[in-house]
């Protein structure tokens, strides 16, 4: 008799919702997720209204919002912001702090790749560290580009979290073995013991797995109809005021990562 195979619905994106599901409990303690200083406050202001302007009661979509940093961040600037993700874990987190700050923030359920937003409807859109993670980005592009306004703007903050540098991996090795000696001090608390392997499985998995470069990310933006496309790889000063809250051989070694934000326009639709 055959042995009849068995069927599953659980694909990798339940594993990715499932992992920062967990991930939520502890994803603020890590630097270069929550901002830790008003300093580094400053310089994400920066990067912001360089690429996307004031608010100025403009609407915003945050996608993967995760906690609500980046949402708040955008609130500061004068944007009507919603966020959006998928992990309901994440989502408790943002809606405690907006509601322990006092912000008009919403937040709710959603999927990055496939919104359920009406078309034409926001004038700018913002994520950070979400490319690297989609499973399916040429759908997810040509959905962003639906939901924005004509001549709205895009803004991807992300890196190629896969490839490292020699000079990265000896810095690390280096910083690893000063923390074991109790020489240096240890890394904050990033993902709940035995994550990692689960991590890495993921990224081996997704379209970027072999790196999100941003060319590549530029891309595949110009195919979906995206216009004006800048890469910005000048974000030294938010990638100063993070390092000095890790141990600074794990500051030098975050500086050398491929670390970009893109700014894409959506056409404004002519008459004919």
């Amino acid at each position: 008799m055959t042995d009849t195979p068995r069927l599953s619905n659980y694909d990798l994106r339940d594993e990715i919702k499932t992992y920062w599901s967990v991930r939520a409990a502890t994803f603020d303690q890590s630097p270069g997720h929550e901002i830790f200083s008003e300093e580094e406050r400053a310089a994400w202001h920066r990067l912001i209204v360089k690429h996307l302007g004031k608010g100025d009661g403009r609407s915003a979509l945050d996608l993967a919002s995760g906690t609500g940093v980046v949402s708040h961040l955008m609130d500061d600037l004068g944007f009507k912001v919603t966020g959006l993700d998928w992990a309901e874990p994440m989502l408790e987190r943002a809606r405690d702090k907006a509601k322990i700050r006092t912000r008009n923030i919403t937040f709710r359920i959603g999927d990055a790749e496939n919104t359920m937003e009406p078309d034409d409807h926001y004038d700018a859109i913002i994520n950070r560290h979400l490319v690297w993670t989609l499973v399916d980005p040429v759908n997810a592009f040509a959905e962003w580009l639906r939901v924005l306004k004509p001549g709205g703007t895009l803004l991807v903050i992300d890196g190629d979290f896969v490839n490292t540098t020699v000079f990265e991996r000896v810095l690390m090795k280096i910083a690893g073995w000063g923390q074991r000696c109790g020489l240096l001090k240890s890394d904050p608390l990033h993902a709940p013991p035995g994550m990692m392997e689960t991590h890495r499985s993921i990224i081996s998995r997704v379209y970027f797995s072999q790196g999100a470069r941003a060319e590549a990310v530029a891309g595949l933006l110009a195919a979906a109809g995206f216009e004006n496309i800048v890469i910005d790889t000048d974000l030294g000063d938010i990638h100063r005021t993070q390092a000095k809250h890790w141990n600074i051989l794990k500051g030098m070694a975050r500086a050398t990562q491929h670390r970009y934000a893109i700014r894409a326009i959506k056409p404004v639709q002519r008459s004919t």
